[in-house]
């Protein structure tokens, strides 16, 4: 009997990294897909690798990655600018194309990324019950295509998994984000790092956590619906910043409250994690 093969794409990206470090140790044939094959050909990746734009996916593209028995789609372009209308006036067309044209073909099991973004501007701890208000257009966008996706599968079924990210951390991360943008203050020998008063509670996740979940429910290959991919614990920003100061034992020293609280999520949210415990039998 032939190996599970399971097909990624935005493979070359920071969490497509370490999915495919992941998928390595499991008995399966992967296919990696990227718009630049070089970037994972340097990275010493073992996957086959299929360069492929998926903004204008040639026809049969779900023969050319083999026909898999599993997609996880992490592809997505436009970020971290939340606010941009490309998300949904282009971003959103083309990948519920693409998607479209892979279940079409006979793709059985799809799992695709989304956001806590599709939650909105809403408080506490966020189920997967809650109706989504998203309040920016990423995750309009992002809530937009699982709709669609819904809608798709009620005319032609396939198992689909709604992989709901919320926050995650780890070395390799864009430029932008939090921890790369402190690594890089420490880096360049900066004594003070500038950021907001830290107090808004949030959910993370080392990002080597995030792949082995993603990874976990790909291979149950079900017709799981949305979960949450959360710790299911809330903590304060500033506590987080100062936990991997004390970890890599750098001498830096926070300057909070010189930027502003970001205006695009509220103060106080987390990811309740029943369902994902529910289905990977986590403590």
């Amino acid at each position: 009997m032939s190996a599970m093969k399971i097909a990624v794409t935005g493979a070359s990206g920071f969490i497509g990294r370490y999915l495919l470090a992941e998928l390595a140790r499991q008995q399966v044939e992967v296919v990696a897909v990227t718009r630049d094959a070089a970037r994972l050909a340097e990275a010493g990746v073992s996957a086959r690798i299929v360069e492929m734009d998926l903004a204008a996916p040639a026809a049969g593209c779900f023969d050319r990655l083999g026909r898999p028995d599993v997609l996880i789609h992490l592809a997505w372009d436009g970020l971290p600018n939340y606010k941009s209308l490309h998300h949904f006036e282009i971003e959103l067309p083309r990948q519920y194309n693409f998607l479209k044209a892979m279940v079409e073909a006979g793709l059985p099991s799809l799992l695709v990324t989304g956001t806590c973004f599709e939650y909105g501007m809403q408080s506490g701890a966020l189920s997967e019950d809650l109706v989504t208000l998203p309040a920016n257009p990423y995750g309009y966008a992002k809530d937009a295509l699982r709709r669609q996706l819904e809608f798709l599968k009620a005319v032609k079924p396939f198992n689909f998994t709604w992989a709901r990210l919320f926050y995650m951390y780890g070395a390799g991360q864009p430029k932008g984000s939090l921890y790369s943008q402190l690594r890089a203050a420490v880096l360049r020998g900066e004594r003070v790092f500038n950021m907001s008063g830290g107090e808004q509670q949030r959910d993370y996740l080392p990002v080597t956590d995030v792949a082995k979940h993603l990874v976990s429910l790909a291979l149950k290959r079900n017709d799981i619906g949305v979960v949450n991919i959360c710790s299911g614990t809330p903590v304060s920003v500033r506590k987080l910043v100062e936990g991997w100061i004390k970890e890599n034992g750098w001498s830096i020293v926070l300057n909070l409250g010189h930027y502003p609280y970001p205006d695009y999520e509220p103060m106080a949210f987390w990811g309740d994690r029943h369902r994902l415990q529910s289905h990977l039998g986590l403590p």
